[in-house]
């Protein structure tokens, strides 16, 4: 099954650009999946279990080093690139 997800990621510290970037490359390591960066939010598209799992590992990782770190994930339960 295919999903759609639209994620921001905000680091409640003066430093927040880094972090951000961090994030979104991390997530770009992910090769089966397909990216898109908007000015407000990252878009993910791909297989559920695959971006789920990628989501996992990336968030876990992310509230490791910045534990006050806020995210709003919107999920949809088909590939909806271009819609968003």
């Amino acid at each position: 099954m295919k999903i759609s997800v639209d994620i921001s990621m905000y680091p409640l510290k003066s430093e927040f650009e880094k972090p951000i970037a961090a994030f979104i490359e991390a997530l770009a390591k992910e090769r089966t999946v397909n990216i898109v960066c908007t000015e407000l939010s990252t878009q993910i598209y791909g297989e559920y279990d695959t971006v789920m799992n990628l989501l996992n590992r990336e968030i876990k990782a992310v509230f490791e080093k910045i534990p006050q770190s806020v995210f709003v994930i919107k999920l949809v339960g088909e590939d909806r690139k271009g819609c968003f």
